[in-house]
């Protein structure tokens, strides 16, 4: 596994389902803690953030993430966000991103849409300068915010448009947040030329992602992991080569998989389901891009050819422009010809 770990580590990769706030390191986050102390239940203390984000449940998880939202208040915060999200990103060889962004929940906490957009983009540009990354953004509802959200969310991404915007998705809880409600505003995202990538089947069961294939008009589902329950789910996905971001050790920490031994990433790909590798929430859940290839390698018996496949399977399902997608390609090929 030495010898695979460092394959993985030099390998060129794209990440397609890692949040832009639950991406923040624990150094940022106890900075940003230490900033607010006294107004946040955040631990300014790099080391004891471990035990903070040690999730019960995904309800739990949710608690515990919005505490981190509210440490960012105003435009220096979010790009500084950004920018620590990309140097971090680009550590792993990761040549392309798209970060789920929520602006409804720094607008409503008090930073201008216009501010907030022009400080992630500020951060974009510069980003790819230092680090040689791309960055781009799916704006997300967040679910448990409700339609109010869904209509400030579509209006940020109408109406500020910024550069880095290519796809529009829906985030937060499923339980209790049905996904057909929000179909007016994913039509008109789509309409506007938005792609749609909703959460779906992570917590609640296939009926999820039937219902963002159906009635968002999804073209990559965020988890999607309840779809091994469901054989004609399977098929259907498999058969119109839909892809599923998958985050297994955000599974397992969340409690949606009990154990990663039980995780169905391997019974997805027996099906001919397209699958991608993703970190999630890296930080809060120990993870990194690299461990979940990791994880990927063991739970699919996998070695440098498989892996590397997986890594072309996330750029050709990225929404990055051909020519850019075939960049990253070529440049895998040519990383697993030297090895």
């Amino acid at each position: 596994m030495t010898d695979l770990s460092a394959f993985i580590a030099e390998l060129p990769k794209v990440e397609l389902h890692v949040h832009h706030v639950g991406s923040a390191s624990p150094r940022i986050v106890a900075e940003l803690a230490a900033r607010h102390e006294g107004r946040s239940p955040v631990p300014a203390d790099p080391d004891a953030l471990a035990d903070y984000f040690a999730f019960r449940d995904f309800a739990h998880f949710i608690e515990v993430y919005l505490s981190v939202v509210d440490l960012i208040r105003d435009p220096d915060d979010v790009w500084l966000l950004t920018h620590e999200v990309a140097r971090e990103l680009a550590r792993q060889q990761v040549r392309y991103a798209e970060l789920t962004v929520t602006p409804y929940s720094h607008v409503r906490r008090g930073i201008p849409a216009p501010a907030f957009c022009e400080a992630i983009e500020d951060a974009r540009r510069r980003a790819e300068a230092d680090f040689g990354i791309a960055l781009r953004w799916c704006f997300d509802i967040p679910g448990e915010a409700g339609l109010p959200a869904a209509e400030e969310t579509l209006r940020i991404s109408l109406d500020e448009r910024p550069d880095g915007l290519v796809a529009f998705g829906l985030g937060g809880p499923e339980i209790g947040v049905p996904r057909a409600q929000f179909k007016p505003y994913f039509d008109r995202a789509r309409a506007a030329g938005l792609r749609s990538v909703p959460h779906a089947g992570e917590t609640t069961g296939p009926q999820t992602v039937w219902d963002a294939l159906h009635e968002l008009g999804a073209e990559r589902i965020g988890h999607g992991i309840s779809a091994a329950q469901d054989p004609e789910l399977l098929a259907y996905l498999a058969e119109r080569r839909i892809p599923l971001e998958v985050c297994p050790t955000s599974n397992v920490r969340t409690r949606a998989v009990a154990r990663i031994e039980e995780h169905p990433l391997r019974q997805l790909v027996d099906a001919g389901v397209r699958v991608t590798i993703n970190s999630d929430d890296p930080p809060m859940f120990g993870t990194t891009l690299n461990d979940e290839y990791a994880v990927a390698a063991r739970l699919l018996d996998a070695g440098p050819d498989g892996l590397a496949a997986l890594a072309r399977e996330a750029v050709s399902a990225s929404f990055l422009d051909p020519a850019g997608q075939a960049r990253i390609i070529t440049e895998i090929d040519a990383f697993v010809a030297t090895r």
